[in-house]
């Protein structure tokens, strides 16, 4: 990775920046190359990847949320001017799109629902041959000891119909192997499925219900296993003053690359 580039990834992002940063590690950057970057969000790494292809090469940076796209523009402003932010949903990409050296998608699986592998299909078929797609995503198995702190204390509570939700839940979660087939059923060739874990760090009560790396998104999902959600804030009210119970929490970073044939 170029430590003096003018776009560095933000060091500030806990979360974006080490899923980038494992991507990086699987992907060549290389002047002149045509690049597909979708879930682009606010620019990690789109900015990043620009100024690695330069003024040869181009990078279309796609997100669904017309506020992520106007965002990325904002911090853009008339620099890098091959890179373009796109307000474009990547489970439904027009035909006539052009073709890419690179599509690459940070944290961006997760949002392939309800049809992962076709998904995964139509970026292949966005793919030049011989061209690479990296994907990074959380993989099944991130945050497994709060997982289990959660179905344990389900159990204990008689929350038989709350629990069943929970399970369809995680059990929806895709693995590195969910991913490494997908790409190898897409006729993939150099297939790697790598996990890097990433620790991350809470305190108890407040700190644990609100961190913003863990609200709207992973704990979301308890809370929409009840149907009332005072139960709700009170079952995960005395979870959170039980933190040593599940900590240190891991997420897994997985990497998904392959290359389409030549």
């Amino acid at each position: 990775m170029n430590q003096h580039a003018r776009w560095p990834l933000p060091k500030h992002d806990y979360w974006s920046t080490p899923f980038a940063e494992s991507l990086l590690q699987h992907l060549d950057p290389s002047p002149g190359l045509r690049i597909l970057d979708i879930a682009s969000g606010q620019g990690i790494p789109a900015f990043y990847l620009a100024e690695q292809v330069g003024p040869t090469g181009e990078v279309l940076a796609i997100d669904a949320s017309v506020g992520q796209v106007v965002r990325a523009r904002a911090i853009q402003g008339s620099q890098l001017p091959w890179l373009r932010f796109e307000c474009m949903d990547m489970r439904f990409l027009p035909p006539d799109l052009q073709t890419f050296d690179r599509v690459t998608g940070n944290l961006s699986v997760m949002f392939f629902r309800p049809n992962r592998f076709e998904t995964v299909r139509g970026l292949v078929e966005r793919l030049n041959p011989g061209g690479q797609l990296v994907l990074t995503f959380p993989s099944y198995g991130t945050f497994d000891s709060l997982w289990q702190r959660v179905d344990r204390a389900m159990i204990q509570l008689g929350l038989t119909t709350e629990r069943e939700r929970f399970q369809a839940y995680l059990n929806e979660r895709p693995s590195a192997q969910d991913g490494r087939r997908w790409f190898e059923e897409l006729d993939l060739e150099r297939v790697e499925a790598t996990e890097y874990p990433l620790e991350v760090a809470t305190g108890p009560g407040h700190e644990f219900l609100h961190h913003p790396l863990l609200r709207g998104g992973f704990l979301d999902d308890v809370y929409e296993c009840f149907e009332d959600q005072r139960p709700a804030e009170e079952f995960m009210t005395k979870l959170s003053q039980d933190t040593r119970s599940f900590t240190p929490l891991v997420a897994q970073r997985c990497v998904l690359s392959g290359w389409k044939k030549g």
